[in-house]
């Protein structure tokens, strides 16, 4: 493929990127992200290419805060990933600085933040609430949700700006540089569910469901967008609250479809 179509630009986020599974299974995480940036590396240098390449990790890699003056998190900051898919990050991040000073490879590194918006799994915890009050609305589930840590604070911009970002990154940034895409702004778990319920017409009763806590948890993890703001231009443009309306607007248009489909009777031909 890297023969064939010979890119300018290469924006990298093949990964294994959810957190729980990296507990369940490190190795094909840590093989997956580490082996699969070798291979593309490789192939790069193997057809004798020039192209800038996005590499993209996460603020995974920071790990927990240590104390309220190591917030917001910054570039600068001395990386204690506290999973095995921040590890791989990390792993990914050297071998970008690796690969760069080796072989000359044009490679700049983005450390996004938790992003969210229409589309996302429903394993990742804001598009698995939007799916479950959907299906409460549209009467497909039961009224009642389990729920993890709601206390626990991260930082969440809406992908298309995230997308945006990859893209200002690539073509403008400084090669010498890392740079974080955030918000800037900590909300809980708890905050934003709430914001979503009231987007909602549905009465929902919560419970705790020990099984969404995760083994290791940050409390608290928001970063600091200076960098990115100086150098680029680059900020977030989409408001919080449309984010989650479009988030749970997406989910009830899924629902409402699949149950069209599920209506629709088969057609038969004489």
């Amino acid at each position: 493929l890297i023969k064939y179509e010979r890119p300018d630009l290469i924006f990298h986020l093949a990964a294994q990127s959810h957190v729980p599974t990296s507990w369940k299974s490190p190795w094909e995480t840590f093989e997956n992200n580490v082996r699969g940036q070798l291979n593309l590396f490789e192939a790069i240098i193997a057809n004798q290419l020039s192209p800038r390449i996005l590499v993209v990790s996460s603020n995974e890699v920071y790990g927990a805060p240590e104390g309220n003056d190591d917030l917001p998190f910054v570039e600068q900051r001395l990386l204690r990933p506290a999973n095995p898919y921040g590890v791989s990050k990390v792993s990914q991040e050297a071998m970008a600085l690796q690969y760069r000073r080796s072989h000359g490879l044009d490679v700049v590194i983005a450390r996004p933040f938790n992003h969210i918006g229409p589309g996302q799994k429903p394993s990742f915890v804001i598009a698995g609430f939007a799916r479950q009050i959907a299906e409460i609305e549209a009467g497909k589930h039961e009224p009642v949700m389990g729920l993890g840590n709601m206390q626990a604070q991260r930082d969440f911009t809406d992908v298309r700006d995230i997308a945006r970002a990859y893209y200002s990154i690539t073509r403008y940034a400084d090669a010498d540089n890392i740079y974080n895409v955030c918000s800037g702004t900590p909300r809980s778990i708890q905050s934003i569910f709430e914001l979503m319920l009231s987007m909602s017409h549905a009465h929902i009763d919560t419970h705790t469901d020990p099984s969404k806590f995760r083994i290791a948890d940050t409390p608290i993890s928001y970063g600091d967008n200076a960098r990115i703001r100086q150098d680029i231009g680059w900020q977030p443009q989409i408001p919080f609250e449309q984010t989650i309306a479009d988030v749970l607007d997406d989910w009830r248009q899924r629902i409402a479809t699949d149950e069209n489909a599920g209506h629709q009777q088969p057609t038969t031909r004489n």
